[in-house]
């Protein structure tokens, strides 16, 4: 064996000798060299040998064991297969070396060892090499990976290297990534490496094959033929399979067992455990109750509900007071049974012996039994919870004053008052009726200053607002008409004429509306008239922007001109829709946004002038809506309906009505805001008028405080119509009502 080994060492320093001058010589000619993997693995097993050469190998020692010619054969074919291995790779190498092109390298002597080493440039690869687009790999090996987290590497190469972390993106990156890559659902992230690295085909494979349920194994074969393998010759089992148990001769104690068990026997031999002793038999014999129920932890049962004691009615001789007379009788007979006061009459016997059998003594046992088998199981505690608890809790009224709560006076009209209007100052009342009067009357003592009469009856009246003339609009029949009140500065009226007729007239735009102004004396008649196009019908409500330049009307006709929106000082007047849906009931500005909120017959819709779109439909849920009022913060709004409903939007809140009031007995005619009082007012046909608390608050966390007040009743219902209008006084909790019965009222506080 010895010798084999020798000779094993010999042939591979000849061969080694063969390759060097081989690769000398092609070195020299062409000056690169190239190499495979195999002749790198050879070149560092050179290397090793070249750095080995100064070493003495240590003698084989000789096993006499081994004197076998069996291990001898083994050794020769292992020989000479490590001969063919190497004759092998010598040709791969050399048919490598005609195929690439190396650097030149060049020998050195070691540091280390002192002996000489070949040392080979470092490769910089190209583009298109295959590893020039491979990353270092991570070398951290298996360690949690949060411990890089707050450090700008992830670990180490095998150089011993950083290996920096690779820039990551946000999830809108992510996304937009998922949606240029096709591919990206075929990657997965690497913690090592801290990015999505792509799967190859077999790892798809695998996933497809496991979310379908299949076997992950792409060679597996569900259905091959099944092997016997105890079936056919030599195949035959010499035991026979049996599952009979395991007999007890092959039973092995257990040492440590047997070791307890020694010791316990000790302690009895000892007297150190002592049995307990037999007792003697008890000669008396014992008795057990065995209907004795056991203790038990749980609460007794209910009793069963006792039945009524009887009473002195129920006497075979009662007093005479407690006999029915002969119509009592009569009447207790023909009622029906279940509706009867008692199950029985009373009866007087002179004698027990004379009572007679109970003819509801079956059924009385019978309700008996309903009674024990209804009886509860369980005792419910009772809640003693005060009614008024649930009540929430209201101001008292007296904390809430100011607010009206008796009529100061009373101005007669004619006929039915239908709407009123009062000065921005707070001065005035302007009333218009059914016969076409307008009467002008003082607040304060309920004078009448001045009376117009028009030929048609009036629908609305609204005073401008703006504090630096003074006028109102009277609505009628396809036209409204500009008034100046009487006995007012010259001031103010040099500038409502000039704001109402001025001397230059701005240019005429082709329009169906006429603006007509009149000559002469202004207090006897309009000074500004504007005919509105034929079958418009009466005006129904009038309303003025804040800045008191444009004014709103509505007609009672049902075509989309029953709106229009006339500027004042250019008397330019326009429909400000081309389509609308539904009848039209009201119209509002907005106190202080440029939304125009327009009231149809079941919604509210909000639209913004500026922007010339709609922004919201409130659907308050009424059939018909009737009224509407806007808060002065602008946040709120009341909508009123001839169904009797008051419904109440926080615009910020909700589309659907925060608070539905239902307090009225009739149809709601007008609601009304205080413009500087936390108050507001609701009038309907029961001749009522309701007056509220509506504080809002600035916390939009905080929910308004809605009370009821106040009911001020007044005016007489007429032909079904009760009252008609309402409108607070700018400047006092006062409020002025006008009704059917041709009656304007001040309810004052």
């Amino acid at each position: 064996m010895a010798v084999t080994v020798l000779g094993k060492v010999r042939n591979k320093r000849k061969q080694e000798e063969v390759e060097e001058v081989e690769k000398g010589l092609f070195v020299g000619a062409v000056d690169l060299e190239m190499q495979s993997e195999d002749e790198a693995e050879d070149e560092d097993r050179e290397g090793d040998d070249a750095s080995d050469d100064g070493d003495v190998d240590e003698f084989p020692e000789i096993d006499a064991a081994s004197d076998s010619e069996e291990e001898s054969e083994e050794e020769e074919e292992e020989d000479t297969d490590d001969l063919d291995e190497e004759n092998t790779l010598d040709e791969n190498s050399d048919a490598d070396s005609d195929l690439h092109i190396f650097p030149k390298s060049k020998k050195v002597v070691s540091d280390i060892t002192g002996q000489t080493k070949v040392v080979y440039p470092e490769i910089e690869p190209d583009y298109d090499s295959d590893s020039s687009t491979e990353d270092d790999p991570n070398r951290v090996g298996n360690i949690p990976m949060h411990w890089y987290d707050d450090l700008p590497h992830l670990g180490y190469n095998i150089n011993g290297k950083r290996v920096l972390r690779p820039a990551k993106g946000d999830e809108l990156d992510k996304f937009l990534q998922t949606v240029e890559d096709p591919n990206s659902w075929t990657t997965a992230f690497d913690k090592n490496a801290q990015m999505d690295k792509p799967l190859s085909a077999e790892e798809l494979d695998i996933i497809r094959r496991l979310q379908a349920g299949e076997n992950p194994d792409a060679e597996y074969d569900p259905y091959e033929p099944t092997i016997e393998w105890f079936t056919g010759k030599g195949k035959e089992e010499v035991m026979p399979l049996s599952s009979a148990p395991e007999p007890k001769r092959r039973w092995l104690p257990s040492k440590w067992e047997k070791q307890k068990i020694m010791k316990i026997v000790r302690a009895i031999r000892q007297g150190r455990i002592v049995g307990s002793k037999p007792t003697a038999a008890d000669k008396k014999q014992q008795f057990y109750a065995i209907w004795n129920e056991p203790p038990s932890n749980q609460p007794p049962p209910l009793p069963a509900p006792k039945p009524k004691l009887p009473t002195n009615s129920e006497s075979y001789n009662p007093p005479e007071e407690y006999l029915p007379t002969e119509e009592e009788r009569k009447q207790w007979e023909n009622t029906d049974p279940e509706d009867r006061e008692g199950d029985y009459l009373p009866h007087k016997y002179p004698a027990l012996r004379l009572v007679p059998a109970y003819d509801q003594f079956i059924k009385q046992r019978f309700n008996r039994q309903l009674d024990l088998y209804l009886a509860p199981r369980i005792q419910r505690v009772k809640l003693n919870v005060d009614p008024n608890s649930l009540l929430p809790k209201l101001p008292t009224p007296n904390s809430l004053r100011p607010f009206p709560n008796y009529k100061s006076l009373q101005f007669m009209h004619t006929k039915a008052v239908r709407c009123l209007s009062i000065s921005p100052d707070g001065a005035w009342v302007a009333s218009g009726d059914e016969s076409g009067v307008i009467s002008l009357w003082e607040v304060n003592v309920g004078r009448e200053v001045k009376r117009w009469s028009l030929s048609s009856k009036v629908g609305a009246i609204e005073w401008c607002p703006r504090l630096d003339t003074c006028f109102f609009v009277a609505g009628t029949e396809e036209r409204l008409h500009f008034f100046i009140p009487p006995n007012i500065s010259p001031a103010m009226l040099t500038m409502t004429q000039s704001t109402l007729a001025p001397p230059t007239l701005p240019p005429a735009t082709q329009s169906s509306i006429k603006w007509i102004s009149t000559s002469g004396a202004t207090e006897d008649g309009p000074i500004l008239t504007i005919e509105l196009p034929s079958a418009s019908g009466l005006s129904r409500q009038l309303t003025w922007h804040r800045k008191g330049d444009y004014l709103a009307s509505v007609s009672s006709s049902e075509t989309q001109g029953s709106v229009w929106m006339h500027q004042i000082s250019r008397r330019h007047s326009q429909a400000p829709f081309k389509k609308i849906k539904g009848a039209v009931q009201m119209v509002l500005f907005h106190p202080t946004k440029p939304h125009f909120f327009v009231a149809t017959q079941r919604y509210v819709r909000l639209y913004n002038l500026a922007e010339q779109k709609l922004l919201k439909t409130l659907m308050p849920g009424i059939k018909w809506i009737s009224s509407m009022d806007v808060h002065p913060s602008g946040d709120h709004i009341i909508v009123g309906g001839y169904d009797r409903k008051l419904c109440w939007f926080d615009l910020e809140l909700s589309e659907k009505p925060y608070k539905v009031l239902r307090y009225h007995s009739r149809a709601i005619r007008s609601l009304h805001f205080h413009p500087t009082y936390p108050l507001f007012a609701s009038s309907s046909d029961d001749g009522s008028i309701q007056i509220f608390h509506a504080r809002v608050y600035s916390d939009l966390m905080t929910d308004p405080l809605i009370v009821p007040l106040k009911i001020l009743r007044g005016h007489d219902v007429q032909e079904g119509l009760g009252v008609l209008q309402i409108k607070w006084v700018n400047k006092q909790p006062w409020l002025v009502s006008a009704g059917a019965d041709g009656s304007v009222s001040l309810w004052c506080s």
